[in-house]
């Protein structure tokens, strides 16, 4: 591991979950920093929480951990963000056999823009591998409980906004 060694773990993160807490957690076992990494997509923008909310959410989120792990929003091509923080590694996490279709895809195309950019694919945890933002926010619109499966900070934060849209029971 190179001192001051850089990871961008780059998503939507809306919400942010337990599966992606965890894999963060872990990345930190190999690289010093992680840069949890909110993409902003104009064009494909449906998002539930503003760039801003998600923000502060993950800045909750990991307050703890001594600044190894920052919160940012990026436009544009991923490869670029990652040449501006002077990160070598993109982390992605994989649920199922289905995710790697795209995420090796993605992973080609950075490699192919950017040579020394490396992508590091995580096995999420046994225990969050079913867990997903979509999948999340549909059961509390629904009206069910996701307790466990997102921070305490992002649960209430979901409640509420479901609340003042009209959608939850």
């Amino acid at each position: 591991m190179a001192k001051d060694s850089v990871a961008i773990y780059p998503g939507s993160f809306d919400p942010i979950t337990n599966g992606h807490v965890d894999l963060v957690k872990r990345t930190l076992r190999v690289f010093d920093n992680v840069i949890v990494a909110i993409a902003i997509n104009p064009g494909k923008d449906g998002s539930l929480f503003t760039v801003a909310e998600r923000l502060q959410m993950v800045r909750e989120v990991f307050k703890g951990l001594k600044g190894r792990v920052r919160a940012d929003s990026f436009e544009g091509l991923l490869v670029n963000y990652a040449a501006r923080k002077r990160a070598t590694v993109i982390i992605r996490g994989l649920r199922a056999v289905s995710d790697f279709e795209y995420e090796f895809q993605m992973a080609m195309m950075n490699h192919r823009l950017k040579p020394k950019l490396e992508t590091f694919f995580m096995m999420t945890g046994e225990s969050e591998f079913y867990i997903s933002s979509r999948l999340v926010k549909e059961v509390v619109s629904l009206g069910g409980d996701v307790s466990g499966l997102v921070p305490v900070n992002v649960l209430e934060k979901l409640r509420q906004q479901f609340k003042r849209r009209g959608t939850q029971t």
